[in-house]
């Protein structure tokens, strides 16, 4: 029986160390990807890893950075496999007002179609959570290409927004909470469990699958038997600016 691989030991990457996540970019895979004779391997034990460290420190260097070996070990990261097409989008009619999300999931012929909503939120929330529902119907990390034309969204994730505020305990600075804070931090464990590529497409501009789910959240904003946001409604409402 093979054992599953939970630690991810970096002898030689960007941030040397032992990690418990391959994917995400506080992951092993961001440490190692494109750094040049980078040295890593994945075990099923803390110990093992360690061991793999220690080995790899008591290796002779020569020239600066250089540790010398006869043969590279080369170690495959997790397959993959190639990557899930998703399309999210989610809006607020009056924002706040009532508000619906949708994901189209290239996964399947048809597509797979998802969507949601609730009865006062903002469209900055619905563009969250239809990111978080898509990612969250894959039960194993999996390899995903998540289109959406919210720039709030992407340049959270890709411009280190979230993290840094999630390092700052959900402080935008030392006098303003994060905005959506429940959220992002839902966003961030997902990404750290799939490896999320973000894709910002303009909306409204005829892409196939950005225009249906367009219609799913119009339609969803407009149902009369939509719950409540909790997250949203029990903070007091607050300001939607990012």
């Amino acid at each position: 029986m093979t054992r599953s691989k939970k630690f991810y030991a970096v002898a030689r990457g960007r941030r040397p160390g032992i990690y418990t996540q391959w994917f995400g970019p506080d992951g092993a895979q961001a440490q190692v990807t494109g750094f040049q004779n980078a040295r890593y391997k994945g075990f099923a034990t803390r110990s093992e890893a360690e061991t793999f460290l220690k080995k790899g420190e008591r290796q002779p260097v020569v020239g600066p950075g250089k540790v010398k070996s006869s043969a590279p070990e080369k170690h495959s990261p997790p397959a993959s496999g190639p990557r899930v097409e998703v399309y999210t989008d989610g809006g607020a009619l009056g924002n706040p007002g009532p508000g619906g999300w949708a994901a189209v999931i290239l996964d399947s012929d048809p597509p797979t179609e998802i969507s949601g909503g609730y009865r006062h939120t903002t469209n900055n929330r619905m563009e969250l959570t239809a990111v978080i529902m898509a990612l969250r119907r894959f039960k194993t990390p999996t390899a995903v290409r998540l289109h959406t034309d919210s720039r709030y969204v992407v340049d959270g994730i890709t411009k280190g927004w979230a993290r840094r505020w999630r390092d700052q305990g959900w402080m935008r600075n030392r006098r303003e909470p994060a905005i959506n804070a429940d959220l992002w931090a839902d966003l961030l464990a997902l990404c750290q469990f799939h490896d999320v590529h973000f894709v910002w497409v303009p909306g409204h501009a005829g892409v196939t699958f950005n225009e249906r789910c367009d219609q799913l959240v119009r339609g969803m904003s407009a149902r009369a038997d939509l719950p409540p946001d909790e997250g949203y409604e029990d903070k007091g409402r607050l300001s939607d600016a990012p």
